[in-house]
């Protein structure tokens, strides 16, 4: 799954657009390099989205897209929030 996509299913982003703008801007980092919004995610990537006043860091748990919203934070598990 690509990342722009990943962002937005897992509701960490709430619209792709926004993901896309994000990743061509150079915020997002898997495993500690600088991807674009076509990287296809992996379980077990991390990754550390700059995005507005909140820098956050995730691990990916999970690709399978989500049926529903409540199910939406499964998709990753928070390793820093500042």
């Amino acid at each position: 799954m690509r990342i722009d996509k990943f962002l937005k299913v897992s509701r960490l982003i709430k619209r792709r657009t926004v993901a896309n703008e994000v990743a061509d801007a150079g915020r997002i980092e898997v495993n500690g390099r600088l991807v674009k919004a076509s990287y296809q995610v992996k379980e077990g990537d991390i990754i550390k989205v700059s995005f507005g006043q909140k820098p956050v860091s995730v691990k990916v748990t999970s690709i399978v897209p989500p049926t529903g919203k409540d199910v939406a934070r499964e998709m990753y598990v928070v390793l820093d929030e500042t």
